[in-house]
């Protein structure tokens, strides 16, 4: 399981990075929406019990009262807390890349379109 894991947060964090690297917003953003998914698993995961199986999310009475025998709520209040922030930072970005789109023209990152930087060279 924990391999499965590793290997999702390789591939969301590698095609985050790679399309944030590409000339259009609109990759940019899934860039950094892949980015954020890709943190909130590893965030996830790091919790001290975020891969337990069968343990119980509240208190359950004569179990002991330690993080033995129950999940631990950060990692959970944590990953919440960032998804929450994630679509507020998307829907901002969003709304930013249509009024740069609407006042250039074009939805390069540079605002130049790749050709015309080629001709000016």
């Amino acid at each position: 399981m924990e391999i499965v894991l590793a290997i999702a947060i390789g591939v969301l964090t590698g095609s985050g990075v790679w399309l944030l690297l590409r000339p259009r917003t609109y990759q940019v953003s899934m860039g950094l929406a892949l980015l954020s998914y890709a943190v909130n698993l590893f965030i996830f995961s790091m919790g001290r019990q975020g891969l337990a199986i069968n343990k119980a999310p509240v208190l359950v009475n004569g179990v002991p009262q330690d993080l033995a025998h129950y999940a631990d709520p950060m990692p959970q209040a944590l990953v919440l807390t960032a998804i929450v922030i994630g679509f507020a930072m998307t829907a901002l970005f969003l709304v930013v890349l249509l009024a740069s789109r609407g006042s250039s023209g074009t939805d390069h990152v540079d605002g130049v379109h790749s050709r015309t930087k080629q001709e000016m060279l």
